[in-house]
């Protein structure tokens, strides 16, 4: 999707004809997954849109002269459920832990009055997002009238359940963000604005949690020469 008001537009449609979709949020840790695992790239390519959920990949897009907006999944999680309460469409999340959940519920209930949360659920360290628990899931979420379910779990399980999701539950629209309900329910804290306007968000979670951040990081880094290379093979196509 090339910017946050496509997406929503394309979202709004998509509630108002019944149809269902699941969203990945592209970044670069998502790009060294997609070179080492075929069953995530089979993953990926079931997502319905996409959005730019780092600088790099917005870098990239404008160096293969196919430019796109940056649209981080943690700006873009309070748009959408406002959406999903202008629009009276009941909204579930899964993932993370029930005192997050309970937490983000409260503040959202506070933010959101017309938000309509009917249903919430966190899995069990290291589940199946095709096996049964994820099947229950889906069944308790389709059950109390869930319209869109936001996935806050890791990669490449949220795409997983996501792609899962919209093949069992086709009116539902699936979302993942990773730690966005975390966000919201101060578990944990983003980098402030001035850091992310300079585009060093990756600096500041890489000094708040170096041991799993820094090698994660080094793989990024690791694959830009060659994402390079492919972006001015598209620009010169």
């Amino acid at each position: 999707m090339p910017d946050q008001p496509s997406l929503l537009a394309e979202i709004r449609s998509r509630f108002r004809g019944g149809r269902g979709f699941s969203l990945a949020t592209l970044n670069l840790d998502h790009l060294v997954k997609l070179r080492a695992s075929a069953s995530y790239r089979a993953t990926y390519a079931a997502q319905d849109l996409i959005v730019a959920d780092g600088n790099p990949i917005v870098w990239l897009s404008r160096l293969a002269r196919r430019p796109v907006a940056l649209v981080p999944g943690s700006d873009l999680l309070r748009p959408l459920l406002q959406l999903a309460a202008d629009e009276g469409m009941p909204v579930a999340f899964y993932g993370s832990t029930p005192e997050v959940l309970a937490q983000a519920a409260a503040r959202l209930a506070a933010e959101l009055p017309a938000l309509q949360l009917v249903w919430t659920g966190a899995p069990a360290m290291g589940f199946d997002p095709t096996g049964l628990e994820a099947d229950a899931a889906l069944h308790a979420m389709q059950a109390a009238g869930a319209r869109l379910c936001i996935v806050s779990l890791s990669a490449p399980r949220q795409e997983a359940f996501a792609a899962y999701g919209r093949r069992r539950a086709p009116q539902i629209g699936f979302c993942g963000f990773g730690a966005g309900l975390d966000f919201i329910a101060g578990q944990q804290v983003r980098a402030p604005a001035w850091v992310r306007k300079l585009a060093l968000e990756w600096v500041w979670r890489a000094l708040s949690a170096p041991r799993r951040m820094i090698p994660r990081y080094t793989a990024c880094i690791a694959i830009l020469p060659g994402q390079i290379a492919a972006a001015l093979r598209q620009r010169r196509a």
